[in-house]
């Protein structure tokens, strides 16, 4: 049975999602729990996060023997056997044809930011900054709107094929004291939403302007090309849509 689960995960606990050799990933920790309910299957993520990101609603697929038709007891027990730092929220019968990766329409994900003093209890889950300019940051992000060639907001190991995105969402909102960047895409590049986080935030601190930020946008090889991202600790991918 190709089944799709979703699942979340503490990204400090982890060197990224993707299974690296001599590395504890999500992959290679979910394949351990699995083998133990003789479940042999290949793992397909919606799309790979970095070390030290978080998801709260990412898809994976795997096949999954048909003994196991009772998925509320395979969820509980596959929870059972899981560190504490993956949860499965949900599995669930899918056609043979979805894959998580491919199939996906859109994905969304969340970066945290504090202007609070800083706590050891967040440190690993929110950006703690001093200063963010509302104003400023709200006349600049709706610039990431719409269809660009994101290679200057990517780092090296991204899609190869392509480097042009849509991006349908953009926006910055205040939530029970932190502000909330939200970004939604039919697909983003490895580090795009910390490298777009990190020139905000820039923006916010007068080191960057709008002007700039078009510049990185529109041209291929834009004057003091922007390479500092947004530390990982603070992005979360929260959603994956699918048809």
């Amino acid at each position: 049975m190709n089944c799709k689960l979703v699942i979340q995960y503490d990204g400090c606990k982890y060197y990224g999602s993707q299974k690296q050799p001599d590395k504890v990933t999500v992959e290679s920790t979910l394949q351990k729990a699995l083998k133990l309910l003789n479940i042999d299957s290949k793992i397909i993520f919606s799309g790979r996060t970095d070390k030290g990101v978080h998801a709260t609603g990412q898809v994976i697929n795997i096949n999954i023997p048909e003994y196991w038709k009772d998925f509320s007891k395979l969820k509980n027990k596959l929870n059972d056997i899981l560190p504490k730092s993956i949860n499965i929220r949900s599995i669930k019968q899918v056609s043979e044809d979805f894959h998580a990766r491919f199939s996906a329409k859109k994905r969304s994900y969340r970066y945290i930011v504090s202007t609070k003093p800083s706590n050891p209890f967040y440190d690993d889950y929110i950006t703690f900054i001093d200063f963010i300019d509302e104003k400023k940051i709200n006349e600049a992000i709706g610039c990431f709107i719409g269809r660009y060639d994101y290679k200057n907001f990517s780092k090296e190991g991204s899609d190869p094929n392509s480097t042009i995105r849509d991006v349908y969402e953009a926006k910055l909102y205040k939530y029970k004291g932190y502000y909330i960047f939200k970004f939604s895409s039919n697909g983003f590049l490895r580090s795009q939403i910390r490298l777009m986080v990190g020139f905000l935030l820039a923006i916010s601190e007068g080191k960057k302007s709008i002007e700039d930020l078009k510049e990185h946008l529109n041209s291929e090889a834009p004057k003091n090309k922007f390479r500092k991202p947004a530390p990982s600790n603070g992005l979360y991918l929260s959603n994956v849509l699918y048809n």
